[in-house]
């Protein structure tokens, strides 16, 4: 079982014709007929003479290689290598033997009709008394299938592994597109997590439905390249414009298949700038892979993926792509049709919101905030207006639901309830008929809302109010005292009463200098927060701002304390300064 070389001539002839096991290794002749015609192929070979050539092998290993006796003998066993020997299990094998270790290693050998196998072998070192080795054991053993099926299994395997990738990747897209609901966000968080994942570097280049460009966000997996790859998607947009594969691929229909194409080198002087030519050679420009983002009905933009080396995209990323190109158009689709309701909702919103102008000469103040869930609109609502008989009628509702159907309700019942105060209804009475008319009508499912009628007195004003379920109004004295206005409660509108018969009402006289703070439970609650924790927030807030603020003034310092980038809710808020 050794290396180079075989006997010289001279020494072959000196060898017997058949193979017998040498006389110095075993003398029982029950053992040596064994060893000579048992199942398992082993040869013996002598280190001492030169390149170790084999001395003895028995039938099972002309059997197993195809080889006789007589082309055996007097020759080193690297005759059974062939071209796909890993050659680093054989300077193992050469390294352990020169230690004077026995090894084992499985190696693919060839057998003499050319066919391979896999051959595990094991060598043991015999020695004299002196420790010098004076003879090499080796069997070797077929195990063509259980390498073949191991073979398997680890093809399988690595297919299972890729198409896990696969699917792992087109999970985080789904998750982080879904999390970014603005549309450029959305459009460079794709780049960002694809491009370092299958290319070298890319781009995601989205067009409007005028056919122009709209957004373009360039990516390089080198954190060396950044700089250069945030100017590329910035200085200009020859080199996307003007390539023919681009807009061949922005033409494709949903049935196009991507195939990775050498980049066009010829071509890219006439078609982009200086500047532009500098910086794509900066990034590598090997190979690219054109991917369409396909929405429901037509191509939305491109995904291109570059690799600096020309055979730099294997089948696996092939068919990934195009997995990812139909997937992300669909999502990123759906963020333009989510913004086009938002912005639809908000358009309605804003329509049926009052302007505050000049409210019998009060100090008021009022803002909507739409919530940071870019697809999502609310029902909420304020209102200020002076009614004939000059007391000013304040209100702020919440209409439950966060789409169309709530922002209409909101338009609705607001209109219905200023109908009922400005023909001289009182809060209770403006509320239990509210409720009337939303079963009557079904003009919407569950509303909160809390109305106020504020006469001004020598002294102040006198405030009468009523609450469908709403937060309490939240009172700040001269002194700095914050209080809520409790009592005059009721179940929300649209719900079966726990009061039957007229809706409660309270009131109570407020001085000059008293703020009063209507706000819908955007304001105060959240995922973090109860409802309980919100209201003792926003007293703590009404009572840090200063003395003389004006209405405007304490509104915007209580937006600011309270409402974050992240809200989950509307934000209704309306301030009126006792004057």
């Amino acid at each position: 079982m050794t290396e180079a070389g075989t006997l010289t001539p001279d020494d072959a002839a000196r060898q017997p014709d058949e193979c017998p096991l040498p006389d110095d290794l075993l003398t029982e002749p029950l053992a040596r007929a064994i060893l000579e015609a048992g199942p398992l192929a082993m040869t013996v070979s002598d280190p001492r003479l030169p390149d170790d050539p084999v001395v003895w092998a028995n039938a099972a290993f002309t059997s197993l290689t195809g080889y006789g006796i007589e082309e055996v003998r007097g020759r080193n066993c690297r005759f059974l290598q062939g071209e796909g020997t890993d050659p680093r299990a054989v300077d193992r094998l050469r390294a352990a033997l020169a230690r004077g270790e026995d090894v084992q290693e499985v190696l693919l050998n060839v057998r003499k009709d050319g066919s391979g196998f896999w051959n595990q072998l094991a060598i043991t070192q015999l020695r004299d008394d002196e420790g010098r080795v004076t003879h090499r054991v080796g069997v070797q053993v077929d195990v063509t299938a259980e390498a073949v099926g191991e073979a398997a299994r680890t093809l399988e395997l690595s297919l299972m592994h890729r198409t896990a990738d696969r699917l792992e990747l087109l999970a985080r897209m789904g998750e982080e597109l879904s999390r970014h609901l603005e549309y450029d966000d959305a459009v460079d968080a794709l780049a960002d997590l694809v491009v370092p994942r299958l290319a070298t570097w890319g781009f995601v280049a989205m067009r409007a439905e005028s056919g122009q460009m709209e957004r373009i966000h360039v990516v390089t997996s080198d954190p060396e390249h950044r700089e250069v790859a945030h100017a590329l998607g910035t200085q200009g947009t020859s080199w996307l414009t003007r390539s023919p594969r681009v807009a061949q691929t922005l033409a494709a229909g949903a049935n196009h298949v991507p195939m990775p194409l050498p980049v066009d080198l010829a071509s890219l002087p006439d078609r982009t700038t200086p500047s532009e030519l500098a910086l794509l050679r900066t990034l590598g420009l090997g190979s690219a892979l054109l991917v369409p983002l396909t929405g429901r009905d037509r191509v939305l933009g491109v995904l291109c993926l570059v690799h600096r080396d020309a055979d730099g995209f294997d089948r696996e990323t092939v068919v990934t792509s195009a997995h990812l190109g139909r997937r992300a158009g669909v999502l990123l689709e759906n963020v333009r049709l989510y913004l086009a309701e938002r912005d639809a909702a908000l358009t309605l919103q804003h329509s049926l919101l009052p302007v505050i102008g000049d409210v019998a000469g009060l100090d008021v103040a009022a803002t909507y905030l739409p919530s940071g869930r870019r697809a999502e609109v609310g029902g909420d609502w304020f209102d200020a207006f002076v009614l004939p008989d000059g007391t000013v009628s304040l209100a702020v509702g919440d209409v439950v639901g966060h789409d169309l159907r709530a922002a209409a309700s909101m338009g609705q019942l607001r209109s219905l309830l200023r109908a009922s105060v400005w023909r001289g209804d009182r809060p209770g009475e403006a509320l239990e008929r509210l409720d009337d008319l939303v079963r009557a009508l079904d003009v919407a499912d569950v509303a909160t809302c809390v109305l106020v009628r504020w006469e001004c007195t020598a002294d102040g004003a006198h405030l009468t109010w009523a609450s469908a379920g709403h937060p309490p109004v939240l009172v700040r004295l001269p002194d700095g005292r914050v209080h809520s206005l409790d009592g005059a409660r009721t179940t929300p509108v649209g719900l079966p009463s726990a009061h039957p018969g007229a809706v409660p009402e309270a009131s109570h006289d407020l001085p000059r200098g008293a703020l009063v703070v209507l706000y819908s439970d955007g304001l105060v609650e959240r995922r973090d927060r109860g409802l309980r924790e919100g209201i003792a927030a926003l007293s703590a807030a009404l009572a840090d701002v200063p003395q003389d603020a004006t209405a405007t003034q304490v509104r915007d310092a209580l937006t600011s304390a309270l409402v974050d980038r992240q809200q989950e809710d509307d934000v209704c808020l309306l301030v009126v300064r006792v004057d």
